[in-house]
């Protein structure tokens, strides 16, 4: 499957990151890039803790008022999950994670808010896929933490109140634009996590390196990892751990540029991060269609994908590095696309040409 790829944002089985060493870092400190988003946080935590820690000033003020509700939302693989288990660690308190699609009733909710204890953090990944009947149980639950219960049905029906310990409700989502606006305004924090640059990968990746146990890994030879990363940390980690294990079979666990490239090379990854199925479909355009425009679903037609997977999976990438143009009259590639793969390419003014020539 495409989501299998190895430079795939989506989590995998074999990335390891509960079964081996764990590559997240342990507090905010240590977390690299977003900065903007690391000191929003780094005040909200320090201002929960103090207010855990004063005394309450009049009988109406909360026992304890938790970190306000946070929804941080991108491409997956940026740290999302990471930052939650941050929070959670520099709060002192646990993280209980679970996913939209996971609650699929209100009482798959209930039961996740239930067992929380006081200042405790609930993360919800693709909170954008929460069903319409669970996302009512869950305002009343971030406002107030209670929870309103329909029992019975018909005339019999009744509404019992559950109250819950204050949370701190920590959401992710890719789809951003599919949240309600409701859901959206509920809460306090909202952050767009963007891509990484190669230097904040360079520092990812030392950190992984001393964690896995490499030692002697230079900079060139993680200069050319993270170049190959797509500015996303979980790729950047996986591909380390395939060097990592190409190194220790082929090479008594020296790693060296040529191994780097090597390696990277037997996985089908080129310098620039693309993998066969991005040259595949670059190539489909460039050699089949003369370089565009040409239709989405054409070009999946003709090399037996889902133009789905296409346009979610493939063309993101593509497009960011200025590979792909987008027009009204279909894909078309770019000359910086042709000259990588080594093809030739025609302005657009000749295709376009070529296209009414006929008519």
């Amino acid at each position: 499957m495409a989501t299998d790829r190895l430079i795939s944002a989506q989590p995998q089985p074999l990335d390891q990151e509960w079964t081996g060493p764990t590559l997240r870092p342990d507090s905010i400190d240590e977390y690299v890039g977003q900065a903007d988003l690391i000191e929003k946080l780094s005040i909200a935590i320090e201002a929960a803790k103090a207010r855990a820690k004063a005394p309450a000033e009049n009988d109406l003020a909360r026992p304890h008022e938790p970190m306000e509700h946070v929804l941080l939302h991108g491409p997956p693989g940026l740290g999302k999950t990471t930052l939650a288990h941050v929070i959670a660690r520099e709060m002192g308190t646990k993280l209980y994670t679970t996913s939209g699609p996971a609650l699929a009733r209100g009482n798959d909710l209930v039961a996740a808010l239930t067992r929380l204890q006081l200042g405790d953090v609930l993360f919800i990944d693709e909170i954008h896929r929460l069903p319409i009947a669970v996302e009512e149980f869950i305002y009343p639950a971030m406002e107030d933490f209670k929870i309103d219960v329909t029992i019975d049905t018909g005339m019999h029906a009744r509404t019992v109140q559950i109250k819950c310990k204050p949370f701190t409700l920590i959401g992710a989502t890719t789809r951003a634009g599919l949240l309600s606006s409701p859901l959206r305004s509920r809460f306090g924090i909202t952050h767009h996590l963007r891509y990484y640059g190669e230097d904040e990968i360079l520092i990812i990746l030392e950190r992984s390196c001393r964690v896995l146990g490499l030692k002697a890994v230079g900079g060139e030879c993680l200069a050319a990892i993270a170049s190959r990363s797509r500015g996303t940390p979980r790729i950047a980690n996986r591909l380390l751990r395939r060097v990592r294990d190409y190194a220790q079979v082929r090479a008594d666990g020296v790693v060296s540029r040529t191994l780097v490239e090597t390696a990277l090379s037997l996985e089908g990854v080129d310098e620039l991060g693309l993998d066969e199925l991005d040259r595949t479909y670059l190539r489909t355009i460039a050699t089949v269609y003369d370089g565009g425009p040409v239709g989405l679903e054409t070009v999946a037609a003709t090399m037996n994908e889902d133009s789905g997977t296409l346009e979610d999976v493939v063309e993101p990438y593509v497009l960011q590095i200025g590979f792909l143009a987008r027009t009204r009259r279909g894909r078309m590639l770019t000359r910086a696309a042709a000259e990588h793969l080594g093809l030739p390419w025609r302005p657009p003014a000749e295709a376009k040409d070529d296209l009414f020539e006929g008519a």
